[in-house]
């Protein structure tokens, strides 16, 4: 059970925190840059839910189901695997939760007409927002290999599985909140290459 009195308490004012064991580290140590890009990624489905909440109750639960389970990532991230640790001893993101990920992009993906294009980010404020939440999720992927590169016996691998399948449904489900698909705005490559691309400047 967390318990939190207080929320300021002056133990990270020289610039450390707390990890799940009580060890401190900096506080841009890779570890707590790859737990707080999960936390960033986290407020930014946040803002995806706000957004379609009123048009699709069904994903916006969706969406918070995933919340929860970004905060076992981070909740792993924050405690080092160990070579001696026991099944159980911590939470662990587990390989059931990245599989129910990929039965929800075979899911939803399959009303979606193949793409012939890359797509802009962006059609709807819902896939905007969605795309957003996409982006954060994948930088937070990047963090978390970095630290699975430094630190290898210490970081749970399906923690990386699970942020690379929840950017892909979060890119299908934009897709979805695009009307599936069809409100999608393809990248045109080299469109604006040309000299003849219209004025821009308004202040002309």
């Amino acid at each position: 059970m967390v318990k939190l009195n207080k929320i300021y308490t002056r133990t990270g004012d020289d610039g450390s925190t707390g990890l799940g064991t009580g060890d401190r580290v900096a506080k841009n140590h890779p570890r707590v840059e790859a737990y707080g890009s999960v936390d960033e990624a986290n407020a930014s489905i946040g803002l995806a839910i706000c957004s379609v909440q009123e048009t699709d109750a069904k994903m916006a639960e969706l969406l918070r189901g995933t919340q929860n389970d970004l905060f076992d990532v981070g909740a792993d991230l924050c405690i080092p695997r160990t070579s001696s640790e026991t099944e159980g001893a911590a939470l662990r993101v587990s390989e059931a939760q990245v599989q129910r990920l990929e039965h929800l992009i075979d899911e939803h993906n399959g009303r979606l007409e193949p793409l012939t294009s890359f797509i802009l980010p962006g059609g709807s404020p819902q896939a905007a927002h969605l795309h957003v939440a996409r982006t954060a999720v994948r930088h937070a992927e990047r963090v978390t290999v970095k630290l699975l590169e430094m630190e290898p016996d210490g970081v749970n691998v399906q923690t990386v599985r699970y942020l690379n399948r929840l950017s892909d449904l979060l890119f299908v489900l934009a897709r979805v909140a695009n009307d599936d698909g069809k409100a999608d705005v393809l990248w045109v490559p080299g469109a604006r290459r040309g000299g003849d691309q219209g004025n821009d400047d308004q202040s002309k």
